[in-house]
């Protein structure tokens, strides 16, 4: 009598065993032989990425704290040519203002500031006078004519108050920027260390030493 096995085992979902033929196929295969240099080839470049990657990682820029600053950090985007700026001089700046507590809200640029030619507009103020924020003139003061740098300021080096420069000239930014710096209610809840943290791009222009 036929077994009716071999049929009905791949239907119940049984695999039936190997038929010997394909056990001694299977036994007698050899891997096919590699090179070493194929595989010292292959072993390098699978470690470029990882390479590279911390190549970037130790090369990429950070932030520094400004000795004597307060906790101001800075990162150079550009090294400037020329003078570094002394109290008493007078300096001219373009800066980009954001506010962090804001998701980096912009409240103000000196770029949109224009003249009637249309030209932007850059701040100007005597270094060491006190009249613009400490964050700001701990950055300036430590730059070169021509250089561009971006610096983090705390709030204890940035607006101690509403009548401290850099003020932006429109009325609406002026009134977000200092609401939520000197939100009461925030401050009460103990947010005062991270509502005033400001982020400036500040590119020194010139210099008016002082005679």
């Amino acid at each position: 009598m036929v077994s009716l096995s071999a049929y009905v085992a791949p239907a119940a979902g049984v695999v039936p065993p190997p038929q010997k033929t394909q056990v001694f196929a299977v036994a007698e295969a050899h891997a096919p032989t590699i090179p070493r240099r194929h595989l010292l080839l292959a072993s390098a470049a699978s470690t470029l990425p990882a390479a590279a990657a911390s190549a970037a990682a130790a090369a990429a820029p950070s932030f520094a704290e400004i000795p004597g600053s307060g906790g101001v950090k800075a990162l150079d985007l550009r090294e400037g040519p020329g003078e570094v700026p002394a109290d008493g001089d007078q300096v001219a700046i373009h800066y980009y203002g954001r506010l962090a507590a804001k998701q980096g809200w912009r409240f103000d640029s000196t770029y949109d500031h224009k003249d009637e030619t249309g030209d932007p507009m850059p701040f100007v103020f005597t270094v060491g006078a006190g009249n613009v924020i400490p964050g700001i003139e701990a950055a300036v003061k430590s730059m070169r004519v021509g250089g561009l740098r971006r610096v983090i300021i705390p709030p204890s080096q940035g607006y101690q108050n509403t009548s401290q420069e850099p003020i932006p000239p429109n009325f609406f930014d002026r009134q977000r920027l200092f609401t939520t710096i000197f939100n009461p209610t925030r401050l009460a809840n103990g947010e005062g260390s991270t509502l005033g943290t400001l982020i400036f791009d500040i590119e020194l222009i010139s210099i008016r030493q002082h005679s």
